[in-house]
């Protein structure tokens, strides 16, 4: 009986020590919750976000300005798609190739003077060749000259955010006033990959224009060589070095990162997917909220009612470190500690933030008034205002 003892106490002892073992090197469920640090990455800047929220997973000297590039088309191929979108010009419009067009410089499709072209093959030209005639072109067609069109292109930039952007050109030659971050292209990015129809573009390694006699080869690697991949934009000066704006899409989840400066075609292509492993490795889509759900309560001045609930004013979502959703919180922060009443339902009360144990935020959503909150009467007022002004007496005694 005793040997037995000695035998139970002595496995007991293995088993706890291998446990304690496999927790040391980050084995087993505890594991799950251990994220890798955040590559570095050779670039002269770099951002990485959640496409559909814009969270940000990792960012380095994104907000250092810089020429973009051919990355400007970004923005080119947007403003086409809205136009698209509203109805104002259509893809099976015919655009007659200026004389300007034509002798546009650098990368290009050769587009001839009085050619006529479809939007559509000038948008694939675009976005899978990053041809500057065709981006030429484009912008004349929807403006009716390159300047009123880049005046368009400041004027989007200005209303997305991007406060660290200016363009002199649609087609991204270099130009002493002709800049952005990586911080802004993916702002313009995570509005371009809404569009299905480019992303079918630039996820085409080899296209097709001039009714299929003409072949498109594709400047992105990024969409042969990693898996999910399907866009976005390359860019190359001197001044600019090898940029890329990449996306990709795994498991519903789509990420848009973004690499500035690089040192060559392979190098960007290599940094681009370094970003891209580290948020599909590291982070995992959780819904914290639903939208109109209860995430705190404002104190309400001059008001029928003492306080008022603060709802998410949408889904609360978010990417979070794999296997921490249920430590992860979400906390009211109201814009003002009290509010006066009236208030509308649906008004701006602050914001429903998204943290990690350690205090970290990753997104956050407005939060908004659940319902209306009407004035008090002069007779509530007058009571509370006395009691008020006795609390505040007796409290400094």
């Amino acid at each position: 009986m005793y040997k037995r003892a000695r035998l139970a106490a002595l496995a007991l002892t293995v088993l706890l020590t291998a446990a304690s073992f496999c927790m040391t090197l980050g084995i087993g469920p505890a594991a799950d919750a251990m994220m890798a640090p955040p590559p570095a990455i050779a670039a002269k800047s770099a951002k990485l976000v959640d496409a559909s929220t814009g969270q940000v997973l990792y960012a380095a000297d994104s907000d250092e300005r810089t020429a973009p590039a051919s990355i400007t088309k970004i923005m080119t191929m947007l403003l086409v798609m809205e136009q698209v979108k509203a109805g104002k010009i259509s893809l099976d419009d015919v655009v007659a190739v200026s004389t300007e067009a034509s002798l546009m410089g650098g990368s290009q499709v050769y587009l001839k003077e009085r050619e006529r072209v479809p939007v559509r093959d000038l948008m694939a030209a675009a976005a899978i060749r990053s041809a500057n005639d065709a981006s030429f072109a484009l912008a004349e067609h929807v403006a009716g000259t390159a300047d009123d069109f880049v005046w368009m292109m400041n004027q989007r930039a200005a209303e997305l955010g991007m406060a660290n952007t200016h363009f002199t050109n649609p087609e991204g030659l270099d130009d002493p006033d002709h800049y952005t971050t990586a911080a802004d292209i993916a702002i313009m990015s995570r509005e371009l990959v809404a569009y299905p129809e480019v992303l079918e573009w630039t996820s085409t390694w080899i296209g097709k224009m001039r009714d299929g006699t003409y072949d498109l080869f594709n400047t992105n690697r990024l969409i042969k060589e990693y898996e999910g991949a399907d866009g976005l934009k390359t860019g190359h000066t001197d001044k600019a070095g090898y940029c890329l704006a990449g996306t990709a899409e795994r498991g519903g989840v789509r990420l848009i990162a973004v690499v500035m400066g690089t040192a060559g075609e392979s190098e960007r292509v290599a940094e681009t997917a370094k970003l891209l492993d580290y948020g599909f490795r590291n982070f995992e889509r959780a819904t914290l909220a639903e939208a109109g759900a209860p995430v705190g309560t404002l104190r309400v001045q001059t008001a029928a009612r003492p306080d008022v609930a603060a709802v998410a004013a949408e889904d609360v979502v978010a990417l979070v470190p794999r296997g921490t959703a249920a430590e992860v919180s979400v906390e009211f922060e109201p814009v003002e500690e009290e509010i006066a009443a009236p208030i509308k339902k649906g008004q701006t009360l602050g914001r429903a933030v998204v943290r990690t144990a350690a205090g970290e935020e990753l997104r956050s959503v407005s939060a908004v008034a659940e319902s209306d909150v009407a004035r008090a009467n002069m007779l509530v007022r007058a009571w509370r205002s006395i009691v008020g002004f006795f609390a505040r007496l007796l409290g400094r005694k």
